[in-house]
């Protein structure tokens, strides 16, 4: 029997074969870039994914460890088509052929973006994001027009922020499709409506808002269109862009005169004008209610204490409370009706911001609120001068006709021994006894004569 063995030949071990296959394929195969598509995805609690990258022609194995998964960009899932970079490595303990990857990205993201990069270079260097060059935003806008979807969510995060910042303000939506292939001339269109629109109308559209919520960058290619582009440049209207996210960015993003982050955030920045206005007026609102709230109940207190030292009879008492209250009520009365004059002030301010440059006639309504203002102190001022006479001269009136004013005055009230006053001499007896009730003292004395003669 012959010896198969070629006893010449080293005899190693499988781990020592593995190990030597593994530094092979790691000194050959260092940096590959692999496009297939994901399958048997898995993705244990430890953060690394693992899965099979397979084609027509056959499939590896593929690992991604935790800290190159935090940098993507994208959720993979069984059947996309991807691009890897990574090394090609063997697993020794099984002999596992696989590729340890480094990156990933959807296939055709690479391509789009260096479209994306190569329009962005061509059209600033002719100067179209040049800022110099972008026109301003009114504030506040007269007439806001809105381009977007009408299906989208975006076009209610627009106007339900409009109407809550602004509720007076105008605005129109011109409607076109925000992705597709057809969605830059629909775009293009709804831009050219706008135009036609401000040849005819007596309230033109003075600032456009671009918008559409987020997505891939396949979503919003749409904006990287450069006849869009163009087109938004050359437009006479400034636009604000609202595309995607704040990480989302756009050629239409750089075209406009002005980027805001998301779809909400645009609709903010059109109404920022007339939302700080109306925090003003709110706070001047504010101030007049509180003022006259202390004055009525500064002179209210006063009222009472001066009520407080009447001494006078109860029906007296009575009519004068009724008085305070009558007063009480015409003050109410004056500070909600002032309040409601402010109140229309404020609708007329509002309205005609629609109608003309706001900041002159702000200016001159504010004076006029400081008029009414000090009008309405000064009226209210009077108002409480008069009422106060008017309770000095009752005061004085209820003093004079007291019993005890009487007697200062030199009087004597006279009274028999019951305690009846007398009025007559036809009253007493010769012998009676009588007490005379001085403003300081009493007399006990009994009658020795009776003169009737008058």
């Amino acid at each position: 029997m012959n010896d198969i063995l070629d006893q010449n030949k080293e005899i190693i071990s499988v781990g020592e074969l593995n190990r030597s296959a593994k530094a092979i394929l790691e000194n050959n195969f260092s940096s590959v870039a692999v496009i297939g598509e994901i399958s048997n995805l898995a993705q244990p609690s430890s953060g690394h994914i693992y899965f099979t990258l397979k084609d027509d022609e056959g499939s590896i194995r593929c690992a991604m460890f935790k800290n190159q998964k935090l940098r993507l960009k994208f959720n993979p899932k069984d059947g996309d088509q991807c691009i890897l970079n990574g090394k090609v490595s063997l697993y020794a303990p099984r002999g596992d052929y696989q590729l340890i990857v480094n990156h990933m990205q959807p296939a055709g993201v690479g391509n789009l973006m260096q479209q994306f990069e190569e329009l962005k270079q061509k059209l600033d260097a002719e100067g179209l994001f040049d800022h110099n060059r972008k026109k301003d935003i009114p504030f506040p806008p007269k007439h806001i027009g809105v381009i977007t979807s009408e299906s989208t969510a975006a076009l209610q995060d627009v106007i339900s922020t409009i109407q809550r910042r602004a509720p007076s303000s105008r605005v129109s939506l011109s409607p076109a499709m925000v992705q597709g292939d057809t969605a830059p001339e629909s775009i293009i269109k709804a831009l050219h409506l706008i135009l036609a629109f401000n040849k005819k109308a007596d309230n033109p559209i003075d600032v456009v808002v671009l918008t559409r919520g987020g997505g891939s960058i396949e979503d919003l290619w749409a904006f990287n269109n450069e006849a869009l582009a163009r087109e938004i440049f050359n437009f006479s209207v400034p636009i604000i862009s609202g595309v995607g996210h704040e990480i989302d960015f756009t050629i239409s993003d750089f075209i406009c005169d002005m980027r805001a982050p998301t779809p909400t955030a645009a609709a903010e920045i059109v109404t920022e004008f007339q939302f700080q206005l109306r925090d003003r007026l709110d706070e001047m609102k504010l101030g007049l209610v509180n003022g006259f709230e202390n004055i009525i109940q500064n002179n209210k207190q006063r009222l009472d204490l001066l009520e407080s030292n009447i001494k006078s009879p109860q029906i007296v008492l009575n009519e004068q409370k009724q008085k305070l209250k009558n007063a009480e009520l015409r003050i109410i009365q004056t500070f909600e009706t002032s309040i409601l004059n402010t109140n229309q002030k404020l609708e007329l301010l509002s309205q005609s911001i629609k109608e003309r440059s706001p900041l002159n006639r702000i200016n001159q309504l504010l004076e006029g609120l400081d008029i009414s203002m000090r009008d309405i102190v000064k009226s209210f001022a009077h108002f409480l001068s008069d009422k106060k006479n008017v309770l000095n001269k009752i005061e004085s009136n209820l003093n004079a006709y007291s019993p005890i004013a009487v007697l200062d005055r030199g009087y004597a009230i006279v009274q028999n021994t019951d305690g009846k006053a007398i009025k007559s001499s036809d009253e007493l007896m010769v012998g009676e006894e009588i007490t005379t009730r001085l403003s300081s003292g009493i007399i006990d004395s009994k009658i020795k004569k009776i003169n009737h003669d008058n």
